[in-house]
């Protein structure tokens, strides 16, 4: 005959043990305070519930114990989402929208308040708790027939379990961000920026999506990009402009606030926190092991070049791909644009749609359903649809007093690639070519909107990339691609155009040292000559680290902004890869080791730019398990980082090791880079 089921308080020591864990796991949330630990947390109640399964099946037993870390886990995780919630509380079923306004949108979502998270949380967590309860009631309880107790507590520990799982698959996992923030020096600074005149350049931002170096005619393509080609010809070019990061989230916050990602914890993708019930790499568990201090996004307390441009009495619009964040402090409406239409994420991701967001408010109006075809994603229109959004909001700004900042964004040509019908086999080359070439189409568009506003000549054109280019796509005759610190991985195409320039260029000209996204910050401030309530030269932010420098010596006279003491960062995942910086050969030949070298890179040029790897994995994938070790690398003769040259100049490749020893000390040391003297006031 099968034994009763029964519930006892078991003096064995491993339900003691595993009632201890869920009790420590539960106040370790409430100190340590990351996203990371909930999961944990709920991990741990599906591994109990698991644990209290097996229980029944091979002792006939429930214990006490098992069920106070079940419960304690699920009390601190409750209670951790309760107070520290960035949302209203409702999990995966929330949206990306601020407040708690919206009862159009499907799903309950929104900021909410204690009220409403722990509604939310509570309701989250309550098929685990009716289970358990169940379960303690039915071992409490006698049956007439052993067996049927058996299979009952059977059943229902299935369904803990099962359950369990499903609150792991749909817990809140919004927390506010566990960090220092920098919210008054933010104000303070765009309190007091000036504002300007519609004598001030407006500004047209195109960034392109894995565009590699050799994507565009101007460098080398074996296809045309009339449009874009155009925007150097009538500007500048530049042979040697990096992004500031090997992949598009981090590419973005660089670009967006003239800091490198580590300082705002946005070192890596950013994914939907609004999906799904997938349990592998689009769940919303992916920013809490990925992303430090809880960050979904660019930290709302970033000053933005947006913001910088609106305080300044611009009107700022965003376009196509945004991938810093989704709901709350970070969409772009809440970060500096007045106006925002496109996808909050990149288009392989799920979901995917197109909003119209203003004011921290959006709403879906090109859903899921309309980028899918036969069950395959389809997005042929994105290019078409973008553009018109773009085409109309400029209409808006013909008769404003004000200078406009436009952000273009495009998606294309990340992977998966789509083109639009009347572009499919234009090129001959492929949907990838065909899909540039479509681009390529509409910035001629786009160009001859701003002409016949009469804006053309008073408007800034920058064009340039987030990364290197991954699947497809040229890096010319560079090392690596995407996700890597070669030189095909982070050099991309940059072109410069505006008609006033003054003296500044002449048209068709190309700059040969260096520069880097970073640099956009300082150097569009100084450009549109934005000021403020400081007699600084440039007016940057007073209260935090801008590693940025101004492009102006260089895009003047070509002359170097990054050397020994403004390197160039490659950075992947927390840790610097790689520096780079450039020096006059003069300061290499006067020292006492080198004097006597007669190399021609020496005696030939007046500048050397050398880049130092640390310790990097090999980019060829048969030797993926080989790292290149103090490798030091000359890319004025050899971009494409094939030569070693540390034992040719070996107190050279020293330096740059301390120095990035150096770098990396002081990033962890003040991550943020706060100026606290400021703070201190």
């Amino acid at each position: 005959m099968v034994k009763e089921i029964m519930f006892i308080k078991s003096k064995r020591i491993f339900p003691i043990i595993t009632a201890a864990i869920g009790v420590i796991l539960a106040l370790a949330l409430q100190i340590v305070r990351l996203n990371l630990l909930a999961a944990v947390n709920v991990l741990y109640m599906c591994v109990l519930s698991a644990v209290i399964l097996l229980g029944i099946l091979i002792k006939r037993k429930l214990y006490v114990w098992n069920f106070i870390g079940y419960f304690a886990s699920a009390l601190g995780v409750v209670t951790y989402f309760t107070v520290w919630g960035a949302d209203a509380g409702f999990g995966a079923f929330t949206s990306g929208l601020k407040g708690f306004s919206s009862a159009a949108h499907p799903y309950l979502q929104g900021a909410g308040n204690f009220f409403t998270r722990l509604c939310g949380n509570i309701l989250l967590v309550l098929p685990c708790v009716i289970f358990a309860v169940a379960l303690i009631a039915m071992a409490s309880k006698k049956f007439k027939k052993s067996g049927v107790k058996l299979t009952f507590t059977t059943i229902t520990s299935l369904i803990l379990t099962g359950v369990s799982v499903f609150y792991f698959l749909t817990m809140n996992l919004r927390s506010k961000p566990n960090t220092e923030r920098l919210w008054e020096g933010e104000k303070d600074y765009l309190d007091g920026v000036n504002k300007a005149s519609k004598s001030n350049p407006n500004v047209v931002f195109i960034l392109m999506d894995d565009l590699g170096w050799g994507d565009i005619s101007l460098n080398g393509a074996i296809y045309d990009t009339p449009n874009i080609d155009s925007i150097g010809e009538n500007g500048i070019s530049f042979d040697n402009f990096y992004s500031s990061y090997s992949v598009c989230s981090p590419a973005r916050f660089a670009c967006m606030t003239g800091r490198y990602p580590y300082r705002g914890f946005a070192d890596n993708v950013m994914y939907p926190t609004v999906d799904t019930l997938s349990p592998f790499a689009q769940t919303r568990v992916y920013n809490s092991i990925e992303m430090g201090a809880n960050c979904d996004g660019m930290l709302g307390d970033e000053i933005t070049i947006a913001e910088v441009f609106q305080s300044a009495g611009y009107s700022t619009g965003a376009f196509g791909k945004w991938h810093l964040g989704d709901y709350g402090e970070y969409l772009p409406t809440n970060q500096g644009f007045d106006y925002f239409y496109g996808s909050h994420y990149v288009n392989d991701m799920t979901p995917f749609y197109h909003v119209k967001e203003q004011n921290g408010q959006y709403e879906i109006v090109h859903g899921t359903n309309e980028f899918m075809k036969d069950g395959k994603k389809e997005q042929s229109q994105a290019t078409e649809w973008i553009n018109k959004e773009m085409f109309n909001w400029l209409d808006g700004q013909k008769d404003s007093e004000n200078p406009f900042f436009l952000y273009y964004a495009s998606p294309w040509p990340h992977a998966p690639v789509f083109v639009g019908d009347d572009f499919k086999g234009a090129s001959g080359m492929g949907t990838y070519v065909d899909c540039i070439t479509e681009v390529d189409h509409y910035l001629g568009l786009l160009f001859d909107k701003l002409e016949e506003m009469g804006e053309l000549d008073n408007t800034i054109i920058i064009f340039t990339s987030d990364n290197g280019p991954a699947l497809e796509g040229s890096t010319g005759e560079l090392r690596g691609g995407k996700y890597l610190a070669y030189e095909g991985g982070q050099k991309v195409p940059c072109l410069i155009r505006w008609d006033k320039n003054g003296d500044l260029w002449k048209n068709g000209s190309t700059r040969t040292q260096s520069a880097t996204l970073v640099d956009f910050f300082p150097t569009l401030i100084e450009l549109c000559g934005i000021t403020g309530d400081t007699e600084d030269s440039i007016y940057l932010p007073f209260d935090r680290e801008i590693d940025g420098v101004s492009m102006l010596p260089l895009i003047k006279k070509d002359e170097v902004i990054h050397n020994p003491e403004h390197p160039i960062l490659h950075m992947k995942r927390e840790k610097l890869r790689a520096i780079q910086y450039t020096v006059p050969t003069s300061d290499i030949l006067a020292r006492e080791e080198y004097k006597d070298y007669k190399y021609p890179i020496l005696t030939e040029n007046k500048y050397i730019t050398f880049k130092y790897f640390k310790n990097i994995q090999n980019d060829n994938s048969a030797f993926f398990d080989k790292f290149r070790k103090n490798w030091l690398h000359i890319l004025t003769d050899d971009a494409g980082e094939n030569y070693n040259r540390t034992p040719t100049y070996p107190t050279i490749s020293d330096e740059m090791r301390e120095k990035t020893d150096e770098i990396m000390k002081d990033f962890k040391s003040n991550r943020r880079g706060i100026n606290y003297d400021y703070y201190k006031k």
